[in-house]
């Protein structure tokens, strides 16, 4: 799965495995990445009662450096997560659901990219087999099969919206928000940095050719500047040569 260069900010909150949704009992791991130093960051989420709670305050347990383990999870370990530094600097925020229901919708826990290939999973919790499932966006149904996957080959930004997924027999897992958002694609980017660096190779083609006409042009003009000053002169000079001779006769 093809997620969205999002964790290009100093810090971001992943998620693996990378989804929003989990049964009671899974494990989570929750990990502060950070480009250039991850250390002195913690995960922390919004407690139930509305507080704020950092990893293995009574919920957790830190793994190494900045990453937190749920290892059996709960439906009161439902909420928003992120990672905030010791200067209360924050990351992104994911949502994550723990639930009892028979059925989850297994989504990119962050935004994907434009353009990207997204592959949601409806995953029964008994004998996933023997189902039929049914996808639906914003309430209407999309898709049906019975591999229990739904791929979108390109997402744009139509595919944004809230998916959930449902098995035959009524179970209905909770809703995902799927988020798109835009990226400069290599394919866009590539013939506009060619075509630059082919004008530029032309324009120093041009110059290294056209540099030595241009000094011998400027050369002969100052040549010929001179040559005329010089005669100048000597025309100047004998005029007044004659004048003098005229003068003594």
């Amino acid at each position: 799965m093809l997620v969205t260069p999002f964790c290009i900010m100093l810090t971001c909150l992943q998620v693996h495995p990378d989804r929003s949704q989990f049964f009671r009992y899974d494990s989570v791991s929750l990990s502060c990445e950070d480009q250039l130093n991850s250390t002195g960051w913690k995960v922390k989420r919004k407690t139930p009662d509305g507080g704020v709670r950092a990893c293995s305050s009574g919920w957790g347990d830190i793994s190494s450096g900045s990453t937190c383990i749920i290892r059996n999870t709960y439906p009161t370990d439902t909420g928003v997560y992120w990672c905030e530094s010791e200067t209360e600097e924050r990351s992104n925020a994911v949502n994550i659901t723990i639930t009892d229901r028979p059925v989850i919708l297994e989504s990119p826990a962050l935004p994907v990219s434009e353009g990207a290939s997204v592959t949601l999973r409806c995953k029964a919790e008994t004998n996933p087999s023997d189902h039929m499932y049914d996808f639906h966006k914003d309430g209407h149904s999309t898709r049906s099969n019975c591999s229990g996957e739904m791929t979108i080959h390109s997402a744009s930004e139509s595919d944004e919206g809230l998916y959930t997924c449902s098995i035959s027999g009524g179970g209905e897992s909770a809703g995902s928000w799927l988020t798109v958002t835009a990226s400069l694609s290599p394919s866009s980017s590539a013939p506009p940095a060619a075509s630059t660096t082919f004008s530029t190779s032309r324009l120093l083609c041009h110059l290294l050719v056209g540099t030595p006409y241009l000094l011998s042009t400027i050369l002969l003009g100052v040549i010929y500047r001179d040559k005329r000053r010089a005669a100048q002169m000597v025309a100047d000079r004998k005029g007044r040569a004659d004048v003098a001779m005229e003068i003594v006769v």
